[in-house]
């Protein structure tokens, strides 16, 4: 019996982009098939108080691990970052640094999602992250502001999200 192969994913990276060169990036990563893994949105309906995220211990590791970045790589430092049910959206800013190599940000990535996936491991998930993400290399300061509070308003806009539960 021949092996089905599965459809290519296609791209989303700019080709001959180095994705290790200083600059700031957004990044989205989706939990496997939109789980809402993570914990929810409360108050969505209070007309007084904007929504917030309400994190589970599953949200609690992936927050933490988000925020190691900064530990581990000397030259790269986490900006705005939004926690949602079922994903994440998070800027990274790569800098300059002299003397050794920058890792890029599919390391970077790379290594946060393998991370996460481990420690979650103790609370019966092997898997919680989609195989690909999605990122954006952000070209200047108006883009990054835009960004920064798409990031911001993401929970007061959850009920608009197709993934809403």
């Amino acid at each position: 019996m021949e092996k089905k192969e599965s459809p290519k994913r296609k791209s989303i990276r700019l080709k001959d982009y180095d994705y290790g060169q200083a600059g700031y990036y957004f990044v989205t990563v989706c939990t496997v098939n939109r789980n809402s893994l993570f914990g929810k949105i409360v108050g969505v309906d209070d007309p007084v108080h904007p929504p917030l995220m309400q994190k589970n211990q599953i949200g609690e590791i992936v927050f933490e691990c988000w925020n190691r970045i900064n530990r581990i790589y000397p030259n790269v430092v986490t900006d705005e970052f939004c926690l949602m049910p079922n994903h994440i959206h998070g800027i990274v800013l790569i800098s300059e640094m002299v003397g050794q190599g920058r890792p890029t940000l599919q390391k970077i990535m790379q290594g946060f999602k393998s991370v996460t996936t481990r420690m979650c491991f103790k609370y019966g998930y092997r898997n919680i992250w989609q195989k690909s993400y999605y990122e954006h290399v952000i070209r200047n300061e108006q883009e990054l502001n835009e960004i920064r509070e798409y990031i911001i308003n993401n929970p007061i806009k959850w009920r608009e999200d197709k993934y809403f539960i």
